[in-house]
């Protein structure tokens, strides 16, 4: 039997601005067993009634802080793919992929699988894919340096394995799910997804990018700055 995968994110009002597309892409999905639930963390319900009207939706809790609520939506998630999935896809709402995605990665038989998706670097303002290679640790490191794939990287549709990436377009096994908890640290300014590299790299498990999976991500069109969010 094909292994089963829950399809879902944290979500807020803050991306009502490109649910069209992704209400689009999560359906559109070719795979043939799947299910898709959004967390909707707002203050209030409005976005998780016009979300109610087209995908399966649960209401998440709300904090002032974003980095808060995203990790209490994420870890329900993680909840709902130990108890019923064997795979957890997570696709941020902003992050469009290919229809093929949970196929191109379950061909590689990995327990962690990200695509490519761009960002763009607060400081030099360029598009920085967010899969980043291991590079040497200096003497005393416990964690290692990393620097973003190159071009010739992304382009060349290669299994790559990498140390870190963002949590906008990955598949994650249930069996690690079970492993961590999805968190962040108040004293740095960083999100869970960072947190998720770390952790698994204390874990010795591996993360893996499949660059043939190039994602469309919604930040040209964005209505805010992640800066103006309380963290």
């Amino acid at each position: 039997m094909k292994p089963r995968v829950l399809v879902g994110c944290p979500t807020s009002y803050h991306k009502e601005y490109c649910f069209d597309e992704y209400l689009k892409a999560v359906k559109n999905l070719t795979y043939d067993n799947y299910d898709i639930l959004l967390v909707e963390n707002s203050e209030n319900d409005n976005f998780f009634n016009k979300i109610k009207s087209k995908l399966p939706v649960i209401k998440g809790p709300y904090d002032e802080s974003a980095r808060e609520r995203i990790i209490m939506s994420r870890n329900l998630l993680k909840e709902k793919t130990i108890e019923n999935y064997d795979y957890f896809l997570s696709l941020e709402q902003d992050v469009i992929p290919p229809s093929n995605i949970i196929e191109l990665f379950l061909e590689h038989d990995k327990k962690v699988i990200s695509g490519i998706y761009f960002n763009r670097d607060l400081k030099t303002r360029n598009l920085t894919p967010l899969a980043y290679i291991e590079l040497p640790k200096e003497k005393g490191e416990e964690l290692p340096s990393m620097r973003s794939l190159t071009d010739s990287e992304i382009l060349s549709d290669k299994l790559i394995k990498i140390v870190s990436c963002g949590l906008g377009c990955v598949l994650i096994h249930k069996d690690i799910l079970k492993k961590i908890i999805f968190r962040y640290e108040k004293d740095k300014d960083a999100f869970d997804d960072r947190f998720f590299g770390i952790d698994l790299y204390k874990l010795n498990e591996s993360i893996y990018c499949d660059t043939r999976v190039k994602c469309k991500h919604f930040i040209l069109n964005r209505p805010y700055e992640w800066k103006d969010i309380k963290k």
